[in-house]
């Protein structure tokens, strides 16, 4: 079977499954997640055999030790992966909520109700637990889901979608409500972003390549963000103590990261004080800071920023550090280099709190706290599926309430549209 006629069967199909899995009992939902994540653990040794063809493929091609590990099904990743659809299914089920009803003056009584999207198609690079985070997730808000990973992890892939499919059949449900496109035929994602009549969304997860090239080819709506420019900005009001550590973690914990801090933005009153010891914590972690021109004159061992490096996102131990001398200096500067992910503000002012998180535009504004916390599982989601910094349909990190929509009710008693 050709590229084509193989994304085309499998559309279909998935959109035909979408049905049955819409009106899956919040039971059965949760049934099948559990029987998945204890599929996932007996089948460790199985799993991680497949892995290892994935692993010796890219050490032979001279990848990172970052890439490696990012595709390796460790031990640590299977348990976490078996944990997240346990507590994906401990979560309220979003399908079937109803968040408001209201009655009409000719009596018509009109509602909203939760109902899934439909097909999802999920488009990722090498990680390969992302096939039964987004599994779990679409599975349990009701939708199909169509699988595209990275032509590194494929084996990974197949045996986790291999683990689904058997779950799905203990309990008499179309293994077509969740499917991993098996060939590593870089036409297959082109394809799949042709398929609007099966397809409703398409969430891409990777870097800004890849997303970039899945919002240019799709014919069906894309969730997405493109890259994680997040600033602190500690204030003239911050206790400076909170501010290093909350900088110190934003940017080092993870540094490569979308939710890790790229920019430093600090109130001209406090930076004579904090810039030193702050540089001193970051030196120790070798961090680079690159400065503008007031910063290296009070850190003379950051490196004098250049043009490109304002708005940079640098996924490294490299951070731009700017002196400004008010909130709105600082608010404007991130207006024109964040990317909406992630802003936060280090204050003891309550009103200039205020007024920073409601006039930064970021799908997570946050105060005294590291912007790493921009993560479905961190802000009680139990699990994300990708993080929008547009905001149609959704905001942040997409969880189960992100995977479905609202359609209109209404019940009558025989009312007529004069």
């Amino acid at each position: 079977m050709d590229v084509k006629t193989l994304i085309a069967d499998m559309a279909v199909r998935a959109r035909k499954s979408s049905r049955e899995v819409a009106n899956l009992p919040t039971q059965t939902k949760n049934r099948l997640l559990l029987n998945t994540a204890d599929m996932i653990v007996s089948r460790k040794a199985q799993l991680q055999k497949e892995n290892e063809k994935d692993l010796e493929n890219a050490r032979q091609k001279g990848l990172s030790d970052a890439f490696i590990d990012r595709l390796a099904l460790s031990d640590k990743v299977i348990d976490s992966m078996a944990r997240g659809l346990r507590e994906v299914a401990a979560l309220p089920d979003p399908v079937g909520e109803v968040p408001g009803m209201w009655i009409r003056p000719n009596g018509l009584q009109v509602g909203r109700v939760r109902i899934p999207l439909g097909v999802i198609g999920m488009i990722y690079e090498s990680r390969p637990n992302v096939t039964i985070d987004a599994a779990g997730l679409c599975l349990k808000a009701g939708n199909a889901i169509i699988l595209k990973g990275g032509s590194d992890a494929i084996n990974s892939n197949l045996a986790l979608a291999a683990v689904i499919q058997d779950a799905l059949s203990e309990l008499s449900i179309t293994g077509d409500a969740v499917q991993v496109i098996p060939t590593t035929d870089r036409s297959a994602v082109t394809e799949l972003l042709k398929r609007e009549e099966e397809i409703d969304l398409i969430i891409p997860r990777g870097g800004e390549g890849l997303i970039r090239f899945v919002v240019e080819n799709s014919s069906i709506p894309v969730l997405k963000h493109y890259k994680g420019v997040c600033h602190v900005y500690v204030d003239r009001f911050a206790d400076l103590d909170m501010a290093k550590n909350i900088c110190f973690n934003s940017k080092v914990q993870r540094p490569g990261v979308c939710n890790a801090m790229e920019g430093m933005l600090v109130h001209s009153e406090v930076a004579d004080e904090f810039l030193p010891a702050m540089a001193a914590e970051f030196n120790k972690a070798g961090v680079e800071m690159r400065g503008c021109p007031r910063t290296c004159a009070i850190v003379p061992d950051a490196v004098p920023a250049k043009d490109e490096d304002w708005g940079e996102e640098f996924l490294a131990l490299i951070l731009c550090v700017k002196v400004v001398d008010s909130m709105q200096e600082a608010m404007d500067y991130i207006a024109r280099y964040g990317s909406n992910h992630t802003e936060a503000i280090v204050t003891r002012d309550y009103a200039r709190s205020r007024k920073f998180m409601s006039e930064v535009d970021a799908s997570l504004v946050l105060t005294n706290a590291s912007t790493r916390f921009n993560d479905g599982g961190q802000l009680g989601l139990g699990a994300e599926i990708g993080i929008s910094t547009s905001k149609l349909h959704a905001y942040g990190p997409m969880g189960l309430q992100e995977l479905t929509t609202t359609k209109f009710i209404g019940y009558g008693s025989g009312q007529i549209r004069e």
